[in-house]
């Protein structure tokens, strides 16, 4: 490929148009993936907890994909893990 063909050239913006979505859209939106999957993951009984829904409670136990959140006094609800948005503050 000639650099001075007009073909190439007609190429330049096109590859860096694309060159520009990859770092401001594709990858922060891989990278923000990646940190929710390992928060999701290191979920444990203690941690304050806020819920893709909005309600705020402190998780009591962990299953495999389940979670059970005391929100409030003799209230427990049962979530999946993928329904945490936050965690708040850790277990000590």
């Amino acid at each position: 490929m000639n650099p001075n063909n007009p073909a190439f050239m007609q190429l330049v913006p096109f590859v860096a148009v694309a060159i520009i979505f990859y770092f401001l859209l594709i990858r922060p939106q891989q990278k923000q993936a990646k940190e929710t999957k390992l928060m999701l993951e290191a979920l444990k009984a203690g941690d304050k907890v806020l819920t893709r829904g909005g309600m705020i409670g402190v998780i009591t136990s962990v299953k495999a994909d389940e979670v059970e959140v005391r929100i409030a006094e003799s209230v427990k609800a049962v979530f999946t893990r993928s329904a945490v948005g936050a965690v708040l503050t850790q277990a000590k």
